[in-house]
């Protein structure tokens, strides 16, 4: 999501302005950077919580590793 965020953003915008019938270029130009942040916005929080996730996983692996039954 956060490398694909303008072309993501840029679609939902064009629909949007489809939907509309047109627009003025600059509530287009609003609209259309607050698609892609909110795509880029996504993308961070998924990245980070799958980057947490795996870390405490190996965290948790590690410790395993460390003890003897």
């Amino acid at each position: 999501m956060i490398f694909s965020s303008v072309n993501l953003g840029t679609s939902v915008a064009d629909s949007w302005l489809i939907s509309r019938g047109g627009a003025d270029t600059g509530i287009y130009q609003i609209i259309l950077k607050g698609y892609i942040n909110n795509f880029l916005v996504t993308g961070s929080i998924l990245f980070g919580s799958g980057l947490m996730v795996v870390i405490l996983i190996f965290y948790k692996f590690q410790n395993m590793k460390g003890k003897t039954i």
